[in-house]
């Protein structure tokens, strides 16, 4: 008699079993799907951080190299570190480094200086449990903006005075002497490049 209960029992048990593995199974399956959506999402803030930061390098190095050709200048700086010197856009960058990601982006100047860019992956979640993700992309945005690290006194217009103004550049100084413009700051002095908080 016990030997019968314990037979029935035991196929009691084999179905609640075969019940739990299928709802693991399940389970596992939803959350590498969840995996799946945030790695391709992961990939396109990459791709949208990396052409924004590229698109303001660009124009970053553009900015340095108009102070450079403009340093005996001093009435142009300010207009350079502003961002109001005709320099070309960076966009182009935002595609090539978007492109290296394997992603596709929109890319559009933000003020005079910063880049906003969307990027879309070109890539999909693929194939999982949740209908319709096979051909789902993931799109994210970032900005990028310059911002000028340096200040500097004008100097006096009716002095004549040919010496031209220090650069304070958040803590380092730079005494620029005409005859001898050798040790120049770099774009990293003069600009700091960023991605700005969303």
């Amino acid at each position: 008699m016990s030997q019968l209960r314990r037979r029935g029992d035991t196929g009691q048990a084999f179905p609640i079993y075969i019940t739990v593995v299928g709802g693991l199974l399940l389970l596992a399956l939803a959350y590498f799907a969840v995996g799946q959506a945030a790695a391709t999402r992961s990939e396109a803030q990459t791709a949208a951080d990396a052409a924004a930061l590229a698109a303001a390098l660009e124009t970053r190095d553009q900015l340095a190299g108009q102070w450079l050709t403009d340093v005996l200048d001093p009435d142009s700086w300010q207009a350079i570190f502003d961002g109001e010197a005709p320099v070309a856009s960076g966009c182009w960058r935002a595609h090539e480094l978007a492109a290296r990601n394997d992603a596709s982006v929109t890319c559009r100047p933000d003020g005079l200086l910063g880049y906003t860019v969307v990027a879309e992956t070109n890539g999909t979640v693929g194939d999982s449990i949740v209908p319709g993700t096979e051909e789902q992309k993931a799109t994210e945005s970032a900005t990028a903006v310059i911002e000028a690290r340096c200040s500097f006194e004008p100097t006096a217009e009716d002095t004549g005075d040919k010496t031209l103004p220090s650069l304070s550049c958040e803590g380092e100084e730079w005494d620029l002497d005409p005859e001898d413009l050798v040790d120049l700051p770099k774009p990293e002095d003069l600009f700091d490049v960023h991605l700005a908080d969303s």
